[in-house]
């Protein structure tokens, strides 16, 4: 059976959708990427993984493939920047997913774990299993004190902004991109940010259909801002439709 061209054409034009549809909605939302960072200046000292915004459901297999991929990559430390669940219900599968990671597990809450009411004890139980910190406005000397990290759980006149320490690498973990705007004159080596999702559907040679609040430009990728660098992850979950396009989620290797 011969096409004509013209039929050849308008079947492409039918089908073009179709594929888009499918990979936006079957295909991307769970194909994880790794993407590498080199920031440091010469050889690096420290490499570290940092996802975010899980939004466990109860796909045991897909968490539980993140979970692997991040042992494959056997990272110095691995930072979380929020968002660990949907609902209550899942945490304590999540939390049994999570306990499988085999670096410290350092972390900071999202929006939606506190719209959950969840026990940030046990969430802190588990992480402090791995060796690493469930960190609310908290810091610590990690990496043998070579590195202060610090987590922000809130920013506001009530709840200052955190200091930098001297002499050290300072690394700061928050949820929301935007509150790099709210550190003053301060500098930090690098801060890491979740929450946007990469805006989950960008558009080719247009950008994101949609920017969450708390995010402003900072919606996806590596940006210099006045207080330092800022890596904002695309994440691994989805909110609130089951829809990527052309912003697969990801875990993130860095190198400092």
């Amino acid at each position: 059976m011969k096409f004509s061209r013209r039929k050849f054409i308008i079947t492409g034009l039918l089908a073009t959708p179709c594929a888009i549809a499918a990979d936006a909605r079957v295909l991307e939302p769970q194909w994880v990427k790794i993407t590498r960072l080199h920031l440091a200046d010469g050889a690096p000292a420290h490499r570290f993984v940092h996802f975010s915004d899980l939004h466990h459901k109860g796909d045991r297999a897909h968490t539980r493939s993140v979970v692997e991929m991040i042992n494959s990559l056997s990272p110095d430390f691995v930072c979380f920047t929020g968002d660990l669940m949907e609902q209550a219900k899942f945490l304590p599968e999540t939390l049994e997913l999570l306990s499988g990671i085999k670096s410290p597990l350092y972390g900071v809450p999202g929006n939606h774990d506190y719209a959950s009411g969840v026990s940030f004890a046990d969430i802190a139980q588990c992480f402090a299993a791995t060796g690493g910190a469930w960190l609310v406005d908290e810091q610590m000397a990690i990496a043998s004190g070579k590195i202060n990290l610090i987590g922000v759980a809130r920013m506001s006149p009530r709840h200052p902004p955190p200091f930098a320490t001297p002499d050290v690498k300072n690394l700061m973990m928050f949820h929301y991109p935007a509150w790099a705007k709210r550190l003053g004159d301060q500098q930090f080596d690098l801060m890491l940010a979740g929450h946007s999702h990469g805006c989950q559907v960008r558009i080719p040679f247009y950008g994101p259909v949609f920017t969450p609040f708390g995010v402003d430009e900072y919606n996806l990728g590596l940006f210099h801002t006045k207080s330092g660098p800022l890596y904002v992850t695309s994440g691994i979950g989805w909110f609130p439709l089951p829809v990527r396009f052309n912003c697969r989620p990801e875990i993130a290797v860095i190198e400092v």
